[in-house]
């Protein structure tokens, strides 16, 4: 029986929409039809107006001229909106931001579910979505969550899947922070939360090659969902997670790790905290854990979240190495400043 598929619409701000397209339905259609007005001119095929690239997911080209879409723009995953019918569930980057095409993050309503404290300076927490099956999003995305109690909001990674019925998160206390407050003197099982997104370009691509991931602290909130995609959806590449933090107290999830270690074929990791005063078997920055041999020699996709300094260290580090990966996907945040995270992919 023929089924509708998913198309995740990411706009060059970060928003991402999710729309439905029926059987033998171009996206374009599809997209005006959820009132989503991505760039579009002809609708023929003609003009190029609508070129977006196609980074997940399968679909049939449809007719064109060489004008709108050169056979080499097709080799490398353009595509045509208002030609492409898709195949399977599709990820497309649209060359526009979300105000342009007239649409924003959704907000959706949540109940606290469960708080939980990995450690002094870590807290897990699950939501319960009133709307969840209109929820969706890109493993390694994030949404803003509204502080209850404030006028503030901050960015939070997803840790679970789109397929888990919960929402999960790991959240930095910060002495003074809005949501650390919160978490850490008000907050209740039950509690209403709001919250708007999916947000980010940073989310898992098709895994063609070895993968290297990096975290920072609560950066590896993402990828942990990614790990997550990959046990659900299995390949023969490896992949090697580097965990780095300040101090001890800062390292939580390792026995989360050691499962996924032990589970998922291909996977390992190595972790170092920052504190020389650590019990850690490596202390420093996960720089000092990386080399031409960890990064395959350049054949390998790497995925880094982080705040902006060890963004900055690692992308010196690769310089220094004279090694450049066959594609880079970062996220840098600074921690409790929502303004602050800043998204990025290459």
């Amino acid at each position: 029986m023929s089924t509708s598929h998913s198309v995740a619409l990411n706009f060059e701000d970060g928003v991402t929409r999710f729309i439905g397209c029926r059987p033998g339905e171009t996206v374009a259609d599809a997209a005006y039809a959820a009132r989503v007005n991505i760039p579009l001119d002809c609708r023929d095929g003609a003009c190029g107006t609508c070129k977006s690239l196609c980074e997940s997911g399968s679909y049939d080209g449809g007719d064109y001229i060489d004008e709108a879409l050169t056979d080499d723009e097709a080799a490398a995953g353009y595509c045509l909106p208002c030609q492409m019918t898709p195949e399977s569930d599709l990820v497309l980057r649209i060359p526009a931001t979300s105000a342009s095409a007239r649409t924003a993050p959704a907000e959706h309503t949540a109940k606290l579910a469960s708080i939980e404290r990995y450690s002094a300076t870590t807290v897990g927490i699950t939501l319960d979505v009133d709307d969840r099956e209109a929820f969706a999003f890109l493993p390694g995305q994030y949404v803003n969550i509204a502080v209850p109690g404030t006028d503030q909001a901050r960015s939070y990674s997803f840790t679970s899947v789109p397929e888990q019925e919960r929402l999960s998160f790991l959240v930095k206390i910060t002495p003074g922070g809005a949501m650390s407050g919160y978490l850490t003197e008000r907050a209740r099982p039950g509690d209403r939360i709001t919250f708007t997104g999916p947000l980010g370009s940073f989310f898992l691509r098709p895994r063609t090659r070895p993968t290297l991931m990096l975290a920072g602290g609560t950066g590896l909130a993402p990828l942990l969902s990614m790990l997550e995609r990959v046990v659900r959806a299995p390949s023969d590449s490896p992949m090697h997670l580097l965990y780095g933090v300040t101090t001890d107290e800062d390292l939580v999830l390792l026995d989360t790790l050691r499962d996924y270690e032990a589970t998922l074929p291909g996977f390992t990791f190595d972790h170092c905290v920052a504190d020389p005063a650590s019990t850690a078997l490596n202390k420093g920055y996960v720089t000092g854990l990386m080399d031409a041999g960890t990064l395959n020699d350049g054949d390998c996709d790497v995925y880094l979240c982080g705040p902006p300094p060890m963004v900055e260290a690692v992308r010196t580090h690769l310089h220094g190495l004279g090694v450049t990966p066959a594609s880079f996907h970062y996220e840098k945040f600074a921690p409790a400043v929502s303004a602050d995270r800043e998204k990025a992919a290459a």
